[in-house]
């Protein structure tokens, strides 16, 4: 199934029949989709090896006609059309510099049935924190090191007396994790295998006795703040116990 495709499905769930009048000309929701999805490949630009950034706020503008057709669905349509662009850009592998917005605007220059799309990265209005969930519980992970096991002076304790005291330690400097066992009894697994040391991708899984550890990266709303170099991020991870 394709992305316009999922878009399709995803609007009829959140528009009842009683709206399927309302798009019979003029612009077609899906068609503001697929600008969105072009405008994201037309402005992406490669900043480093593994790095494309492309913009993350978007203004859509429509003919009178057909920004009245759109806003009588409401807040169901903008909601999808933002899932289109993390879509679009997860699957491309983009990198956006803030949260993703998507805003309609009515431009009586523009005749029913055309639209244009404009696009800008608005940096600095958000920042990544690393979290762990346990048991349905969320964690957020300190910048450093964050040791967690059974023993009182662990910081995160787990009720498991499958696992050390002091268990496994997750370093994190902002950007990038690693899982670390501390010589524990039982081992640590990451995603099913046996590790010592390794790096921590967003949503993999560790083990530790009998309770999964799932590592997270989210998003939170910050003010701008200047962007560490690579050589400090590092560094960060090499003085905690070595190189990944």
């Amino acid at each position: 199934m394709g992305l316009l495709d999922s878009f399709e499905k995803g609007l009829e769930r959140a528009v009842n029949g009683a709206f399927a009048r309302t798009f019979r000309s003029g612009i077609q929701p899906v068609e503001i989709a697929s600008a969105l999805r072009s405008e994201l490949d037309k402005k992406a630009a490669v900043v480093s090896r593994d790095r494309i950034l492309v913009p993350n706020t978007f203004t859509v503008r429509l003919s009178a006609t057909d920004d009245e057709k759109m806003d009588a669905v409401g807040p169901a349509l903008i909601g999808e059309l933002t899932e289109i662009v993390r879509t679009h850009a997860a699957s491309q592998h983009y990198s956006f510099a803030g949260p993703v917005s998507v805003t309609l605007q009515r431009d009586e220059t523009l005749s029913t049935g055309t639209l244009r799309v404009a696009s800008r990265s608005a940096e600095g209005q958000v920042s990544w924190r690393g979290v762990v969930d346990i048991a349905g519980t969320r964690h957020p992970l300190a910048t450093g090191r964050t040791v967690i096991g059974r023993g009182s002076d662990a910081d995160i304790t787990v009720a498991d007396s499958g696992t050390s005291r002091k268990h496994v330690e997750i370093l994190w400097d902002g950007e990038r994790a690693v899982v670390r066992d501390l010589g524990s009894t039982n081992g640590t697994k990451l995603d099913g295998q046996k590790i010592t040391q390794a790096p921590l991708p967003p949503e993999s899984t560790i083990t530790i006795g009998r309770t999964d550890i799932v590592f997270r990266v989210v998003p939170q709303a910050a003010p701008p703040r200047p962007s560490m170099p690579a050589t400090d991020a590092a560094t960060r991870l090499f003085d905690a116990g070595g190189p990944l």
